[in-house]
């Protein structure tokens, strides 16, 4: 398991996002040298994890629970072949693309250790949106990918250090319950009733995501007094 590239983005200007000043950050390329990591603060005022990398609308993208982006090149791989085009690293938005690693079969909570010193813990899945869809420039994208499944996973920043293309991805921690980023993705998006078994992922879930749950446990509970 390794790190095949490091992907940065700056702001551009496009007619496809809907932050207000028309920015967006989601045209990653690979980078050479090291780049720091660390989390970058709360949702809302923290962007990116990574040091050079713009994340433009901190409404709905960064902060400590989505400070890294990570997508599996297999995945890439396979939409190539689906799409009949060509996806270079960096083309889902994701900051760190990587080879052998199974990273929306991850388990919330999962760590993995990125070269001799970063920890990066898994809190969540990606959730397709219109500026993913303009980017790509693919009719129907959110839901084709929605379909799919396979999202690719948000991690927060537990060890910080800098990271490069070529190192060593290592599992170092794996929870002992059975929620996967593809699980969560799928609970979130088209079957709401898995909500509940999300709860079990327990603190190292994106927050967010744990207070839906919770809420949609507690609404859709027994009425053990009927």
């Amino acid at each position: 398991m390794r790190l095949l590239s490091v992907n940065l983005g700056r702001p551009r200007t496009v007619s496809y996002t809907d932050h207000p000043d028309g920015v967006t950050g989601i045209d990653k390329r690979p980078v050479d040298g090291p780049v720091r990591v660390a989390a970058p603060g709360l949702e809302g005022a923290g962007a990116s994890g990574l040091a050079g990398d713009a994340v433009c609308d901190t409404r709905h993208h960064g902060g400590d629970a989505q400070a890294v982006y990570a997508v599996a090149r297999e995945d890439l791989d396979a939409w190539e072949r689906e799409l009949g085009r060509a996806l270079g690293n960096g083309s889902f938005g994701e900051n760190l693309t990587t080879s052998g690693l199974d990273v929306s079969g991850a388990r919330i909570g999962e760590r993995w250790r990125v070269g001799p010193r970063v920890v990066l813990e898994v809190t969540s899945a990606r959730i397709p949106c219109r500026t993913f869809q303009g980017h790509l420039g693919e009719r129907g994208w959110v839901k084709r990918f929605t379909r799919h499944g396979a999202p690719g996973a948000y991690l927060r920043v537990i060890e910080p250090g800098a990271i490069r293309a070529g190192d060593a991805v290592e599992i170092v921690h794996r929870p002992d319950h059975d929620i996967t980023v593809a699980l969560q993705f799928r609970a979130v998006t088209t079957e709401r009733e898995l909500l509940p078994r999300l709860l079990a992922a327990g603190e190292a879930l994106h927050p967010e995501i744990r207070e839906k749950a919770r809420t949609y446990a507690e609404k859709n509970a027994p009425d053990n007094g009927s």
